[in-house]
């Protein structure tokens, strides 16, 4: 008998391309300075949060008793700061929504986690829309689920329809949705989020069985230009959405986020239930509590969007000047450029020889791309835009 189990040692031993580069992009910085590495790897936010933030963490800790600040909370999240969370959800979407939807969480991950073992059952498939956050992958799994992948519409980075009404089956329990999305910043249209739930309506009657839709929103507020993103609760009753602030509020490593079970789903009390029930099972219960009283005075605040617009435009810009091929962001902090080389990972080895840092997008579940994160410091992006330019020259 095995003294550990396998896939966990597997999971442990092998970093994602992700965090591969970024460690990799850790050591070049000893050798030879920050300053001459250009890191695109991670998608760690670069603006500060807002200032009532460190405001309020700053009057959580200067109380003379801060027992309170640094105890225990109810497991599924603060009574208070989940009425907070649900009265922002309504004054910006009109879903509807109370503290008894809402699951406080320790950031997206947690989210998707608990949300994904609260409804997985034997036999049942989770879909993905390429490309995707290739975690979702590992959450599906870990959680008993077969991974069923759509292939990425790669003319518009919406979904492939025509792909999708093939996968979804009598299996299929959920789909994972990611808009905006990472890694290429797009953003799903109206449209494309109609045709979505109208295709999920079509196929619970056609199979006589629920099939969620799992949106997970860490990026909702990062979107550009003015566009509109739909509240998923308001468009399909059978949505669970996830959400992180650590995009938002900058507040990555804080690790706090929520869940919200829409209250029309029919079963919508057996189905929270189950997620408070994950929760417990997975450990997730009682969120950090001092960033719980944080968000509760910080919802609907957001850090500086108009740096990531002013990064995204200045190398958008530069990029396809220059000659690369490169999917338009209307969100996030990505950007999605074709790999110069059939192999993308082939491609990002080579751009190491100019200190770039950029990630193949193999596992995002679409060959052929990379991914950079531009959430980093303007002058990082001026300071690279010389080494882009050679070695695109480098392939003519």
């Amino acid at each position: 008998m095995a003294d550990f189990n396998s896939n966990m040692q597997k999971l442990g031993t092998v970093r994602s391309v992700i965090r591969e580069t970024f460690e990799y992009g850790n050591k070049r910085a000893k050798e030879i300075g920050r300053e001459n590495v250009f890191d695109y790897s991670l998608g760690n936010p670069s603006v500060s949060p807002p200032e009532i933030v460190d405001k309020k963490i700053s009057e959580l800790v200067s109380v003379e008793n801060t027992v309170s600040v640094h105890g225990y909370t109810s497991a599924q999240g603060a009574e208070d700061t989940r009425i907070a969370i649900a009265d922002d959800i309504n004054s910006r979407f009109s879903a509807g929504i109370t503290k008894d939807d809402i699951y406080i969480t320790c950031g997206a991950a947690a989210s998707l986690t608990v949300t994904l073992n609260a409804l997985v059952c034997p036999g049942d498939e989770i879909m993905v829309i390429a490309p995707f956050f290739p975690e979702y992958r590992v959450f599906a799994e870990t959680a008993g689920a077969k991974v069923v992948i759509v292939p990425a519409d790669l003319e518009n980075f919406q979904i492939n329809f025509s792909e999708m009404e093939k996968l979804v089956t009598a299996n299929t329990k959920a789909v994972i949705i990611n808009t905006p999305n990472n890694p290429t910043g797009a953003v799903f249209s109206k449209e494309t989020i109609k045709m979505m739930c109208e295709l999920l309506e079509n196929k619970q009657k056609e199979f006589n069985k629920k099939i969620f839709l799992i949106s997970d929103e860490p990026y909702r507020e990062l979107v550009y230009d003015d566009i509109e993103l739909p509240y998923l609760t308001n468009c399909y009753n059978n949505t669970i959405v996830c959400y992180s602030y650590s995009k938002s509020l900058s507040l990555p490593g804080e690790r706090i986020g929520y869940i919200v079970v829409s209250n029309k789903i029919d079963c919508h009390n057996d189905i929270y239930a189950a997620v408070c029930g994950a929760g417990r099972a997975l450990g997730f219960v009682c969120a950090p509590s001092m960033m719980q009283k944080v968000i509760k005075d910080c919802v609907g605040k957001t850090a500086d969007v108009s740096i990531y617009r002013k990064n995204r435009d200045l190398l958008y810009n530069a990029l396809t000047d220059y000659g690369y091929e490169c999917v338009h962001p209307d969100g996030a902090f990505y950007l999605f450029v074709k790999s110069l080389d059939e192999d993308a990972n082939t491609f990002c080895l080579k751009a190491r020889d100019y200190e770039l840092l950029l990630v193949p997008s193999d596992s995002f579940g679409c060959k052929g791309y990379i991914r950079l994160s531009y959430c980093v410091s303007t002058e990082m992006i001026e300071k690279s835009l010389p080494a882009f330019k050679k070695l695109i020259e480098s392939y003519k």
